[in-house]
């Protein structure tokens, strides 16, 4: 038999010829660890359905942040559960609001990490949608007016990244125009781009109560049979000032990934959400797969379809496995 001059498993054969040509490499570099900012003092409470995830109050936010800081992970991507919500979601763009003191708390304790903050309403209003209900139906306009409020309300804070995720149409523009006006120029903004419509958020809503009290957000948020249009709304917010598109979720979506990073000359985030990571969690709690194993394998798939940055519950347990060669 005439074998062929090139043979793939020479290089296979040990694992420090794999490493050697491995076109896809994971760093910790690529992490946004996301925490979730409660009021009160002294509360950290476990997530039932994001087994290891927990609400934090503030000071406990700000520790979580430091050791993901120690870890290496470069950036926190932090969400809101307000004291009191109401039909607009208010609390959202307050200065002494619950992200607000969250920012200052981690800048002031280490100013070198990434703060980004999600900037969003259903976790702020009392409906559970994404802006303001008129007839019961979503006002993009209004609700973007209270977008604008919200984004400079976190860069007077101190954040970094702005990313506002109700996949509103020209949320970009008036967050960068707000922002622009205000002296904020520096604040960058990741945009929630191509968010769709899915059903992986579900322990998400359940850490931020943000569910909604009736219908859905299939209005606003993207079906998932489609691509081309993840691509055109990636363009679109590039061309309002968007410095990350982003697309939501990840693990189901890495056509879509690699399709706007083909089209979209940005940085690209993926989000893993809750629904993957608790997948993950639940399968490994009962002994159905090697978590590290798996853990690794997902995020490195995510990466290899396009993604520069991966926002992930597992930033810390997968930043451990690296650090471990």
């Amino acid at each position: 038999m005439n074998y062929p001059d090139y043979r793939p498993r020479r290089m296979r054969r040990t694992a420090g010829l794999r490493r050697m040509i491995r076109e896809t490499r994971l760093s910790v570099d690529d992490f946004v660890y996301p925490l979730f900012v409660v009021p009160g003092s002294g509360v950290e409470k476990p997530i039932g359905s994001l087994p290891g995830q927990f609400n934090f109050s503030v000071e406990k936010a700000t520790d979580a942040a430091a050791r993901a800081a120690d870890l290496g992970i470069p950036s926190v991507l932090l969400f809101g559960i307000p004291e009191r919500k109401d039909a607009v979601g208010s609390e959202a763009w307050k200065e002494s609001g619950i992200v607000q003191k969250a920012i200052r708390s981690i800048k002031k304790v280490r100013p070198e990490l990434v703060v980004m903050a999600d900037a969003c309403f259903c976790e702020y209003t009392d409906h559970g949608h994404c802006g303001v209900l008129h007839d019961g139906e979503l006002d993009n306009d209004a609700s973007l007016e209270n977008l604008a409020r919200t984004v400079v309300s976190y860069a007077k804070a101190g954040v970094d990244v702005v990313a506002p995720s109700g996949m509103l149409d020209g949320f970009v523009g008036a967050c960068r125009e707000s922002l622009d006006e205000e002296s904020f120029d520096q604040v960058a903004i990741m945009a929630y781009s191509a968010k769709y419509a899915s059903a992986y958020y579900g322990p998400f809503r359940e850490a931020v109560d943000s569910a909604p009290q009736s219908g859905d957000r299939r209005g606003h948020q993207m079906d998932y049979g489609n691509v081309a249009e993840a691509v055109r709304e990636a363009a679109m917010d590039a061309a309002e000032g968007a410095d990350v598109v982003m697309v939501k979720p990840a693990l189901a979506y890495l056509d879509v990934i690699r399709a706007v990073s083909d089209e979209v000359n940005l940085p690209i985030a993926a989000y893993a959400v809750s629904g993957e990571y608790a997948m993950i969690e639940a399968a490994a709690e009962r002994g159905w797969i090697d978590k590290e194993r798996i853990v690794m394998e997902t995020l490195t798939g995510i990466r290899r379809a396009g993604a520069d940055i991966i926002i992930t519950y597992h930033a810390p347990y997968a930043a451990k496995l690296l650090a471990k060669g």
